[in-house]
This record gives structure tokens, sequence and C-alpha cells, in this order.
């Protein structure tokens, strides 16, 4: 059954959507970027409904200046609120939880990995975690140096390259930056991502995607001695054919 739920946060009201079950551990859905809760080509509000059919109650909302809630959007950088407030209102509207996972995309991740103890999440899924802070408009360096490797591969594109169909002052940019010294920037957000990520925390990853080639990357560079599960799509938010399916399976699997 679903249920529209307002809430306060600072002040402000908030807009959630309950997909009711009976489960004892339900999963509370924070969105990235401007995202509204329902997601991408709706779909968070379709993995919801199939969660809660397999008895997972399901909480997602819409931060303040998001969507349907009040107030201003700072971000996911402020949304620590917005989490915890969340998170007890699903609480109060699903009495017989238990345990609360939560899962987020892109900087929704990073919002959970550091904000989401001190709300009370109890388990994390992540996908697609944000954890540059890069100012261009290039895509982060480890997936610039992914896709040449690809292209490199491919005798399709040394002929675009021979016969002027390659941008040559982009892909002079683009090696400019996978070339460059990385400065070391102290407490950036890879430090604060990586210190506060807790070791249980499942990961997943659009296996052709930028970001989550930037995370995978990086989290080697780090020895980062958690797993993750890679799905096989360039979509950052699972939105080409079969990508729900494997989405809903990566979630139900790291639900227990």
């Amino acid at each position: 059954m679903r249920e529209l739920i307002a809430f306060d946060c600072a002040g402000e009201t908030l807009i959630g959507t309950l997909d009711g079950a009976q489960g004892k551990t339900g999963l509370l859905i924070a969105s990235g970027g401007n995202e509204v809760r329902a997601g991408a080509h709706r779909g968070m509000a379709m993995l919801s409904q199939r969660l809660a059919d397999r008895g997972i109650p399901v909480f997602r909302f819409d931060r303040r200046g998001i969507g349907d809630s009040s107030g201003d959007n700072a971000g996911y950088a402020s949304s620590g609120p917005d989490i915890a407030a969340a998170a007890a209102a699903f609480r109060r509207h699903a009495p017989d939880l238990q345990r609360i996972a939560s899962f987020g995309n892109c900087d929704a991740a990073t919002a959970l990995v550091l904000f989401g103890r001190e709300a009370g999440i109890d388990q994390l899924i992540l996908s697609n975690p944000w954890i540059t802070e890069e100012n261009d408009d290039l895509p982060p360096a480890a997936a610039i140096r992914a896709r040449y490797a690809e292209r490199l591969r491919d005798t399709r594109e040394w002929r675009r390259l021979l016969t002027g169909g390659v941008n040559i002052a982009k892909l002079a940019k683009g090696l400019s930056k996978i070339s460059a010294r990385k400065s070391k920037v102290p407490d950036s957000l890879g430090d604060r991502f990586f210190a506060a990520l807790p070791s249980d925390a499942k990961v997943i990853l659009a296996g052709r995607d930028a970001t989550a080639r930037a995370f995978h990357a990086e989290a080697a560079r780090r020895s980062w001695r958690g797993t993750a599960i890679t799905i096989d799509t360039a979509s950052h938010s699972y939105a080409r054919e079969g990508d729900g399916d494997a989405l809903f399976e990566a979630i139900r699997a790291a639900l227990g």
C-alpha cells in the first residue's frame, strides 16, 4: 500500500512516499542530484513497488528545495538533516521496523556515507558514489583513461582520427587532464568519504558509467578492501533495458 507522508525538517515540510510491507528491515531511498523521489524515468518508484511486493517496506523522499518539499536546495552536502528527518518519519510510520538500510545513487551515496550514521541508518547500499570535486566540464580522469583505452582497441576510432573525425581540441584537453599530477588537497571529499565508509557497506557500480569508473579507480588507489557488484551498463541511473531488473536483484541481495 502506497502512502504519501509530510514531515518536518528544520522548519520546512518534506514530502515522502511509503510503500508499506510487513518486513522488519526497511529501505530508505535518498535521491541524488536534483532528482525527485520517483527517480529518473520513475525508476525509484518502480523499484520501491517491487521491493514492497517482496515484503520490504520502502520510504523515499524529496529533500529540501526539491520536488514537492519546501525550502531551499542547498545540495547533497547539506542533506544530513533531511536524511535524519526521513529516517525518523520512516520509523514513525512503519513502527514494526527493526533495521533501516538506505540506498543512494551518485551524490546521495556520498551523503549517506557522511551523514547516515548520525541519522541512525543501520546499513548502506551505495551506487556510483560521487567522490570528486573537479570543477571542469570533463568526466573524471579515470573515466577518460578508460574511454581512451577502449578507443585505442577500436580500429574505427583510428580511422576517425586519421580522417579528421575526432575533435583534436577536446582530445588535447582530455590528455592534459589525465597527465596532470593530482594535487593533494587536505581533507578532500575522497578523504572524508573513505574515512567514513563503513566496512560493511555494499557498493553497486554501473560498469561503463564515468562516476562509477572514477570511484573504482580511487578505491583501488586507496586499497579499499570492499567489493562491488557491477552492472554492465553505461546508464548512471540504470535506465537501459534490463538495468532495472539487475538493480533490483543487487539491492535485494544486499539486504539479505
